[in-house]
């Protein structure tokens, strides 16, 4: 049995497995079920592929989207991995060459929709040998799950017929009660739970609430525009602000592109294309958009309204940094998405346990505690130390007696007899001279005024305090009346005492904001011009091979390229994602890049192979030359074949014999004057080897 690490290296570029991967690998291998629940960037598809590479029959991979298998199939292959997709999109003959190769056990990995699977599994699927099955965004299969799918209850019966085959069934984001769900339909006997860290400690977390509709265009122009070349998504609620948003982004000079249901799935695939392929950087979305995707460069989320549930937003939030690098989440909401959301699960034979889910994010939004403990508690994972990468950790309240505040602001609901919502309330107190207050005659009340000395934002800050501290409560089914709560109640009657977070301006949350992203970046930084050049390399081959580029490699492999500046063909095989297959399809032309940006002093003018001539003229060998250059001999031997088309005094006589050169000549003419290598490799039963056979017929095209 081949050994995961190994694979880990020499496939994907790795070292060392990422936590709780190497464990659920070797649980799988040893032929036992699991259920894993692993975040968004975490590495889940590699605890299912390597076990896959190890097995001698086909692993199923069950997944509900087209564009996440296209993107996992991409990648597999672009590391060397014999891997396919089956669906509705391809031809005939497409999908009768992948049963063929299935039927001939040259698969290892073939992804499938379950509705894809259920009928396969009723003609030529039932017949092939399995050795494992993995089933992805399992939370689907669940009707607690926040994106439940009625096809994947389907599974179950599949599932009996493979009895003996082990089962992993992944997700990224699911409570306990949707956990023993997924098992249950899956019909999984007592499988090992494997529950890694939730904690994505690159992404940095704020909420801004309540903020005018011009004031929040304004400050989300200004934070889309300082990453004006990063990828981000914008997740609204409605259709509408998709569009009216993406109008918006496309109106200031930004590209962006709106995604929703109710588009045509062509269109809907466009647009998800030409995300995923760098075409455009923006996408302004419902929840329809981005399960399943796996591109790594997202470097911003924002929400423009409050999510339904905190198992959504972790997911959602979750598809920024996949990379690992520094990436930024901003939630604004209101009120009346409390309302929306309410209507929405009206009807629900699980009302109550949505409302409690709503009443969760709504806690976590208005919370004066660190935010990323509050995620990690929800999924039961807990932390007592701050983040100091979210907005109250950034800027921790400071705490004041807020009695006579509260002992105002409730004065001021109980004298309109709970007959107004925050807007009004903070008018009120502040002494506002607004048409409809003095219609109601509320400028004649004994708290008109009381609050002048706060401003509106100040007011609107403790507020929000007083309803999360549960001392007034929001009539979300009465216009968002202000309500009086039994303990509201007892704070103007007694002298209950009342803590309050002190009011930061955002100007100031702002500058904190912006020191602590200094510090990071300075940790973190790259030599930027070469980082770019590394893009601009990896961009022009993703579109020779049609993949996205992230599918060549990933920002952060760039990045480490671009702070380790490797020298050889030895040292870039350290850098991380850097894998084998890629080290011999991109390596030279990622050094040679690598060397153009070196100190000036210390980068000759020359080309790659003109440094060469100038070595091999100075009368040194090959081994020599490939030591002075830190490259292999066989990217030296490139450099001389290259050399010698161009006619420079080369003598690759010294590499090859004049036995072997006819040798090679009578095979290619033999395979009709073919130039691949490795048909002529094969016809000579591997007595000559590769290098020598391209020597040889470097020398055939010249002369013969």
């Amino acid at each position: 049995m081949q050994n995961p690490n190994n694979i880990l290296k020499e496939v994907y570029g790795y070292d060392e497995f990422r936590p709780l991967q190497q464990e659920i690998i070797e649980h799988t291998l040893s032929g036992q079920n699991s259920v894993v629940i692993m975040p968004t960037g975490g590495g889940k598809s590699v605890c299912f592929q390597i076990p896959a590479l190890i097995f001698e029959k086909v692993t199923l991979v069950i997944s509900p989207l087209i564009s996440l298998m296209r993107d996992q199939v991409e990648a597999l292959k672009a590391n060397g991995v014999a891997a396919a997709y089956f669906n509705s999109s391809q031809s005939d003959f497409e999908k009768r060459m992948i049963v063929e190769e299935c039927r001939s056990n040259r698969l290892k990995l073939l992804y499938l929709s379950p509705e894809t699977l259920v009928h396969a599994f009723d003609s030529w699927l039932k017949d092939i040998p399995v050795s494992f099955v993995a089933v992805d965004e399992a939370h689907c299969v669940s009707m607690w799950g926040h994106d439940f799918r009625p096809e994947y209850a389907q599974l179950k019966n599949f599932r009996n017929h493979y009895n003996n085959v082990p089962f992993m069934a992944l997700t990224a984001t699911a409570d306990k009660i949707t956990r023993k769900d997924i098992s249950d339909q899956l019909g999984l006997d007592d499988p090992q739970l494997f529950l890694s860290s939730f904690n994505r400690a690159n992404l940095s977390l704020a909420v801004r609430p309540q903020v005018p509709a011009k004031k929040k265009e304004k400050e989300i122009i200004q934070f889309v525009g300082e990453r004006k070349e990063e990828c981000g998504i914008m997740y609204c609620l409605s259709r509408k602000e998709t569009e009216k948003w993406s109008a918006f982004f496309n109106s200031n000079g930004f590209n962006a592109r709106h995604y929703h249901a109710g588009m045509t799935s062509e269109s809907r695939e466009a647009v998800q294309d030409g995300f995923i392929n760098d075409q455009f950087t923006i996408i302004c979305a419902t929840i329809a958009f981005g399960m399943g995707i796996d591109k790594s460069n997202v470097r911003w989320i924002i929400h423009n309204n409050l999510p339904k549930n905190i198992e959504g937003y972790y997911q959602e939030i979750g598809r920024a940094g996949r990379d690992g690098l520094p990436s930024d989440t901003v939630l604004y909401y209101n009120y009346r998405d409390v309302i929306l959301l309410n209507d929405f699960v009206q009807e629900s034979e699980f009302k109550e346990t949505y409302l409690e889910k709503i009443k969760r994010m709504i806690q976590y939004a208005e919370a004066t505690s660190c935010r990323r403990n509050i995620l990690l508690s929800y999924f039961g994972e807990y932390s007592d130390e701050p983040c100091n990468n979210c907005d109250v950790c950034q800027s921790p309240p400071e705490f004041i007696d807020g009695k006579v505040i509260a002992q105002m602001a409730i004065s001021g609901i109980l004298r309109t007899q709970e007959n107004i919502g925050s807007t009004m309330l903070i008018n009120i107190l502040r002494g506002a001279k607004t048409g409809e207050l003095y219609e109601r005659n509320y400028h004649q009340l004994r708290t008109y005024g009381v609050g002048n000395g706060h401003s509106y934002a100040e007011w609107q800050h403790y507020i929000n305090q007083l309803i999360n501290l549960g001392f007034i409560e929001i009539a979300y089914d009465d216009h968002l009346k202000l309500k009086i709560t039994p303990e509201g109640h007892a704070i103007i009657k007694n002298d209950k005492k009342v803590q309050l977070s002190r009011f930061i301006s955002q100007a100031k949350k702002k500058k904190i904001e912006k020191e602590s992203k200094t510090q990071k970046k300075s940790s973190t930084a790259v030599e930027s011009s070469l980082f770019e050049s590394l893009r601009a390399y990896r961009k022009e081959i993703a579109a020779q091979n049609k993949v996205p580029a992230y599918v060549i490699f990933h920002d952060a492999t760039l990045n480490e390229i671009a702070n380790q500046l490797p020298k050889n063909e030895a040292e870039l095989l350290e850098i991380q994602g850097m894998g084998k297959l890629k080290l011999e399809r991109f390596g030279e032309a990622i050094l040679q890049i690598v060397n153009n940006h070196k100190p000036k002093e210390i980068t000759s003018k020359l080309s790659t192979s003109q440094q060469t001539l100038a070595l091999y003229n100075s009368g040194l060998s090959l081994d020599e030359i490939a030591a002075e250059r830190n490259l292999s001999p066989t990217t030296i031997i490139g450099h001389l074949c290259k050399l010698f088309e161009e006619n420079h005094p080369i003598d690759l006589n010294k590499y090859v014999t004049e036995y072997e050169v006819n040798q090679i000549r009578s095979s290619r003419k033999k395979l009709k004057n073919t130039n691949q290598l490795k048909p002529i490799y094969e016809d000579l039963n591997g007595e000559i080897d590769f290098q020598k056979i391209a020597i040889g017929l470097t020398i055939l095209s010249k002369y013969h």
